[in-house]
């Protein structure tokens, strides 16, 4: 970018800054009507623009539309639905109870708008993680600044469009651009940043957040883990990974990064797998290179970095099980499976984050345990088992940002759960009233009775009954 444009977008942005915190105290006043207003026009633009939403994500990395509609489109008309039916709720001042020492007050918690936001959002979902937060901020009642994904430039430009027929630029803005846009952005002292990405990237929205003592919600990755047991369905857990992992190309924060495996069901597991992913992802008669079924890799960067991961893996002793098919061409990479992977292979160190899906196997659980508590927290744990001692001994006993029994990544799209990672893989929550949260700050309130007060008989200066009554009351506690 030249200095001179760069100066010029720098300018911009500050002006558009500046006028979203002018128009942030004006919504302090604003009705919760106004807020499902802005909601439901979100929500018919989505749906009058299906179609165009579908082509822009295609044209990015030929996602399917079956795809895009039910991992994009339905999961931010979801988040749509749930607020309208539960803002009011939501935001209604609560009620909260006081100790026998503050009898005669009354006090209440109520939500109020951060102000400002930042969302950043990544280019995996490029629509819904985008779209998502921006619900949720505006269900909140904030303004704010969506900066998508330069690797999507399809899909954010469609996003740019959706947000200047719908708002203006001091309530909600898009900023299209590289890493050095997100950077500047969060150098502003914005209310809250909300950023989905790596966790290295982060790291440096935290630090820059620091700087102004801006709250943050991050929407990280990591290692997450699959565990099949011996008494696992094998069957049905092959197809749910299969799935999970292998729909959008395996771009997917949540989907399975590696399997832990009993070794007693090892080889029939891999066999179910590599039939489940022919069946998910092929037609009769197509081979997965002519597939209208499966995603491509989102860019050259990444499909390079997947190649070097994998031949990397091999190089140090991996077993090619399944898949290992590429083609640069169109950044194709085939659902691919490995065994005997060496600790000190890349793969067994970095998140993934594509179509490559490592198999260890186990003797016995704690050692399976072990492993994964030996790696930062993942952002999602999948326990594949009948043994109910089992469940709860992986759930006890290891941490992550979320668990799911018997099934991968469908979690996400439970808007009453909240969503988000621990350490390493997030910070803070998101999905429904979790999300509304995120964009709120809960203010107490406390309204003291006029005239004598509970408290009052403790007040300055110290007398032998002052102390007395002190006395009694570290008693009562």
């Amino acid at each position: 970018m030249e200095n001179g444009t760069a100066t010029k977008q720098a300018t911009d942005l500050v002006t558009i800054f500046t006028s979203q915190q002018a128009t942030a105290l004006k919504l302090r006043k604003s009705s919760i009507a106004d807020r499902k207003s802005n909601l439901k026009k979100l929500r018919s633009w989505i749906h009058t623009n299906r179609e165009a939403i579908q082509q822009a994500i295609y044209s990015d990395f030929k996602k399917p539309a079956g795809e895009v509609d039910g991992t994009e489109i339905f999961h931010v008309l979801a988040e749509i639905k749930n607020a309208l039916a539960n803002l009011d709720t939501w935001a209604a001042p609560k009620k909260i109870d006081a100790p026998i020492t503050f009898l005669g007050t009354r006090s209440y918690v109520k939500a109020e708008p951060k102000g400002t936001c930042l969302i950043i959002s990544p280019w995996n979902y490029p629509f819904s993680l985008a779209a998502g937060p921006l619900v949720s901020a505006l269900a909140a009642g904030n303004t704010a600044i969506v900066k998508p994904s330069e690797f999507t430039p399809h899909t954010s430009a469609l996003l740019k469009k959706m947000v200047e027929s719908l708002f203006t630029p001091d309530e909600v803005f898009v900023a299209e651009g590289d890493a050095t846009v997100s950077q500047y952005l969060t150098s502003l002292p914005f209310d809250h940043i909300f950023f989905t990405g790596s966790p290295t990237v982060g790291k440096l929205v935290m630090k820059a957040a620091a700087e102004n003592l801006t709250s943050v919600t991050l929407e990280l990755g990591g290692k997450s883990p699959a565990f099949v047991t011996a008494n696992a369905r094998l069957q049905e857990a092959a197809e749910r990974i299969a799935v999970a992992k292998f729909i959008n190309c395996g771009q997917t924060c949540i989907a399975p990064d590696y399997i832990l495996a009993d070794e007693k069901i090892t080889a029939d597991f891999t066999k179910a797998l590599a039939n489940q992913i022919k069946k998910r992802f092929t037609s009769a008669n197509e081979s997965l290179q002519e597939s209208q079924h499966y995603t491509r890799i989102v860019s050259k960067k990444h499909w390079l970095r997947l190649n070097e991961l994998l031949q990397d893996a091999l190089d140090k002793g991996a077993q090619l099980v399944y898949g290992g098919n590429v083609r640069e061409s169109d950044l194709f990479f085939e659902p691919t499976i490995i065994t005997n992977v060496s600790e000190n292979a890349r793969l067994a160190k970095e998140e993934i984050f594509g179509p490559i899906l490592p198999i260890f196997t186990f003797t016995k659980l704690e050692e399976a345990i072990a492993f994964v508590n030996a790696k930062p927290k993942p952002l999602s744990l999948y326990v594949y088992a009948q043994n109910k001692a089992e469940q709860k001994s992986i759930i006890q006993q290891t941490s992550s940002g979320a668990v799911c029994i018997n099934d991968s990544a469908v979690h996400f799209l439970n808007n009453h759960l909240p969503f988000g990672g621990v350490n390493n893989s997030g910070m803070g929550s998101t999905h429904g009233y979790y999300g509304f949260l995120a964009f709120s700050h809960v203010k107490p309130v406390m309204k003291q009775r006029n005239g004598l007060t509970s408290i009052k008989p403790l007040y300055p200066p110290y007398t032998n009954f002052v102390k007395q009554a002190m006395n009694w009351l570290l008693r009562l506690h």
